[in-house]
């Protein structure tokens, strides 16, 4: 009986189960998970997992602060009303500066939420973008193979500024960016045309974007030659036509100035890059020529000896945006998402053996530091602009970088 009874016992322990001993010999080999880009699903996955309860959590235990949401919704809510002259819309924040694609995607959520009441429906939507946003992001990660899984918890877990962005704040920014993405997604899938009009949309909803473009041609260029380039530039040109052609038929001077004013003056108070000049020197067309003169002058150095080939499709589009940042005029609190899901990308492409991923990982967090510090300071974005050099410098020194994965097959 009691061989028997032993036998019983043992019969009813049984084999571990499957996923028990996956689990295990993970736990086992957490470096290798950590470290090796091989294992990038597994561990974006389980953060995209864990950004659902995040983004619910802050939405309800996180205020709510209204900067442009409101404005946003007048603006919107005057082309109901049947004005389309654009320089007769506006809303608390000033005079509508974005172009028709924003008018679209705004009425939209305007529709959605009540007019714009229910904020706290708004934010969801915002949380929803956000996560499409962190999918479109991974996918790119996972396609390059090239940063190792343990930094995506400080592209989206552990940033406060850019949840802000999202679901405190409901920026236009991160529509347009989220937009972007799916462009960069479908470039690196080899679907150039479908890739141009998405990029189209997001132009159309802020010009920031316009930053990606001086790559973006090189890509097209090297991918088709010149003739072949003018049919996909001339449907990114029909789509911003089309889109704006209501406003455009009232009043075109009026629609163009104002949608894509690149002469816009910015307020001091607001900068978080330029903090440490004085403000008669940011406010002076003399210095915003000359950071347009080494704007271009990067681009085209990077043109000349680091963009090599169509193959860089991941690594032409992110320099060339993270070019325009380093040489903006001023970046405000919401522009922090132009470039953050990109940097560690470009931390971990400039491939300087001496750029340790200790000091890769520090220079995330002082970049973090520098846009969470309200107001700016002197120190913040003297810290901010070290940053930027230390990447740029790794990105010109560093060897070649690697081609994306599906040009690879």
């Amino acid at each position: 009986m009691a061989a028997g009874a032993g036998g019983a016992r043992k019969r009813s322990a049984g084999p571990p189960s499957p996923i028990w001993g996956t689990l295990r010999a993970l736990w086992k080999d957490k470096q290798r998970v950590l470290f090796k880009p091989e294992y990038t699903l597994l561990v974006t996955a389980a953060l995209w997992i864990a950004e659902i309860g995040i983004n619910v959590w802050v939405i309800h235990r996180v205020e709510y602060t209204e900067i442009d949401w409101k404005a946003y919704m007048d603006e919107v809510e005057g082309v109901i009303n049947g004005t389309y002259d654009y320089t007769q819309l506006k809303g608390d924040t000033g005079p509508l500066v974005y172009p028709a694609g924003f008018v679209y995607i705004f009425t939209v959520l305007y529709y959605v939420t009540g007019r714009g009441r229910d904020v706290r429906l708004g934010q969801y939507l915002f949380a929803v973008f956000y996560l499409i946003t962190l999918l479109l992001v991974f996918r790119i990660y996972l396609r390059t193979s090239k940063v190792p899984p343990f930094v995506f918890f400080f592209m989206c877990c552990a940033s406060y500024r850019i949840h802000s962005i999202f679901i405190l704040r409901l920026f236009n920014d991160p529509v347009a960016m989220m937009l972007l993405f799916v462009a960069v997604n479908l470039f690196l899938d080899g679907r150039w045309t479908l890739g141009c009009c998405f990029y189209s949309l997001a132009v159309s909803v802020k010009m920031n974007v316009l930053l990606f473009a001086p790559g973006l041609l090189f890509l097209l260029l090297c991918e088709f030659g010149l003739l072949r380039s003018i049919p996909r530039l001339s449907l990114c040109a029909a789509i911003q036509v089309a889109l704006g052609l209501p406003f455009l038929l009232e009043n075109p001077l009026g629609y163009v100035s104002r949608s894509f004013d690149l002469g816009r003056q910015f307020l001091f108070e607001w900068t978080v890059n330029w903090r440490f000049l004085p403000e008669e020197i940011f406010l002076s067309r003399y210095f915003h020529l000359a950071l347009l003169g080494a704007h271009l002058s990067m681009l085209l150095l990077f043109t000349l000896y680091r963009w090599n080939s169509a193959a860089q499709i991941t690594y032409t589009l992110f320099t060339s945006n993270f070019i325009g940042v380093c040489f903006s005029r001023s970046l405000h609190y919401q522009f922090y998402v132009w470039y953050f899901h990109t940097l560690p990308y470009l931390l971990w492409s400039g491939r300087v053996t001496k750029l340790a991923p200790l000091l890769r990982v520090l220079i995330l967090g002082l970049v973090e530091l520098s846009w969470n510090t309200y107001p700016s300071t002197v120190y913040s974005s003297a810290v901010l602009h070290a940053c930027h050099l230390i990447i740029l410098l790794s990105l010109w020194y560093g060897e070649e970088a690697a081609v994306d994965l599906h040009k690879r097959k």
